[in-house]
């Protein structure tokens, strides 16, 4: 998982704030403004220990 870089994914759910939740390869990214259901492709924002953001490319 790196900043900038691509990635498709299925969004599964939502978090507490708002966000679209979506997984690779068991790796979560929080993706600004995705709705569950949705399959998207974002790009990493910003990559934790844990986690990562991302947005929504156009």
């Amino acid at each position: 998982m790196e900043t900038g870089k691509e990635y498709d994914v299925q969004i599964t759910e939502i978090s507490r704030q708002g966000d679209g939740i979506a997984r690779v390869q068991g790796f979560v990214i929080f993706v600004k403004e995705g709705k569950v259901g949705q399959n998207a492709k974002v790009r990493v924002t910003n990559v934790g220990s844990r986690f990562a953001t991302a947005e929504l490319v156009q």
